[in-house]
């Protein structure tokens, strides 16, 4: 473990409050730490080198094992971070347990089998083992078209559902043969009369349109990927593709799995004051800012009237919510850019800034709206440090 710079540490009552820290563009730019988020770590941590408070990080990248972030994260911030302070977009997969035995097409990249089967899913089929088991689907690229004629297999098992855990690589291949297993029925070697509507179930996680790396501009997400393969579903069948669960910020579920995470460390820590209040730092108001203040809204909804529907979510939480509130806090060294006038006010000619989130988190100019916005990750600690009446110093 790296040792952690620290600043001497004052005798504490428990935590009350935890940190939800977005990664891409609050933690880091690509490979590249961001300068205030060591200072914003120095003062999170005691003289021990053990944070003071709970901290998860959520991130809606998929494409990665939660140990191999968990690992990035602790060599570019010099701190011990385990595995389960690690949120990735699909983690709350683990909940969706009756497809957990079905045999599920998988599209990302990266660790896609392994990760999968880390959320329980024990059946699963790659977009490659679909292409060698059936070579005439995949045609854009000339290159890779068969060259001699194959025989129709009549020995690969139908595929029951579609996890989508990130965007893939070849966007043409894995839209073409999930369009193939979802007019199917799941058996992309035969045609069907009619496509079967409702179609197998798609449980997708990240619908971020964008995100930020090193380039200056934003750069494509798996909500890119998704946008593509709904509207070529419903350009080919007149309906509209539909989801049985959609993860990741904003959906409600990745904050209650977040909340729970938090709990979890509090008890390991023996702090024994209930984590009542989340402070959750992001880059972009569609999924950071968007799903906080959802998930605070749900929380003053479950205060009042006991557990709420969750919308685009799935099985319900089985600990209820000992959080009170959920801030969110505006960071602007990623894609929210104050400088960008799209970001927030209107276009020339008085027209709305184009709606950047998905089509089922539909939109509520309100709920972009961050509590606070502030420069960076090292002003947000401090700004909740203040709130909470905690030693700066």
């Amino acid at each position: 473990t790296h040792a952690c710079f620290f600043l001497p540490s004052f005798s504490q009552s428990p935590p009350t409050f935890g940190f939800l820290l977005d990664i891409d563009g609050v933690l880091v730019r690509g490979h590249r730490v961001i300068p205030a988020a060591l200072e914003a770590f120095r003062r999170l941590v005691n003289s021990q080198g053990q944070l003071r408070v709970p901290v998860v990080f959520v991130t809606n990248a998929g494409n990665i094992l939660q140990h191999s972030k968990a690992r990035e994260l602790s060599a570019l911030l010099g701190c011990k971070v385990d595995a389960d302070q690690v949120i990735l977009s699909h983690s709350p997969m683990k909940l969706f347990s009756k497809y957990h035995e079905k045999r599920m097409l998988v599209s990302g990249q990266g660790p896609v089998v392994e990760n999968a089967r880390g959320l329980g899913f024990r059946n699963v089929v790659t977009m490659d083992e679909l292409r060698m088991a059936f070579p005439l689907l995949d045609m854009v690229d000339l290159e890779r078209r068969p060259k001699t004629t194959t025989l129709p297999r009549n020995d690969f098992p139908p595929i029951e559902g579609v996890l989508l855990l990130g965007e893939p690589v070849r966007w043409e291949t894995s839209l073409q043969l999930i369009m193939d297993v979802l007019l199917s029925n799941g058996s992309p070697g035969t045609r069907l009369a009619t496509a079967p509507y409702p179609h197998l179930p798609v449980l997708a996680s990240n619908v971020d349109l964008l995100w930020m790396a090193e380039a200056k501009m934003p750069r494509f997400g798996h909500g890119t990927f998704l946008l593509c393969l709904e509207t070529i579903y419903q350009k080919v069948t007149g309906k509209e593709l539909r989801y049985e669960g959609l993860m990741g910020k904003p959906s409600i579920l990745t904050y209650q799995y977040a909340e729970e995470l938090l709990r979890r460390q509090a008890e390991r820590r023996g702090w024994a004051a209930p984590i009542q209040k989340l402070y959750a730092v992001g880059d972009n108001p569609m999924s950071d800012v968007y799903g906080a203040n959802l998930f605070h809204q749900y929380l003053q909804k479950t205060t009042r009237d006991r557990a709420p529907e969750l919308g685009a979510g799935g099985p319900r939480q089985q600990q209820p919510s000992a959080s009170r509130s959920c801030t969110s806090i505006l960071v602007c060294t990623g894609v929210y850019n104050p400088r960008d006038p799209q970001s927030t006010e209107p276009v020339l000619g008085g027209e709305e800034p184009p709606f950047h989130g998905h089509r089922d988190f539909s939109f509520s100019s309100g709920l972009m709206e961050a509590s606070h916005v502030v420069k960076d990750v090292n002003e947000a600690v401090q700004l909740v440090f203040r709130k909470e009446g905690w030693a700066l110093e």
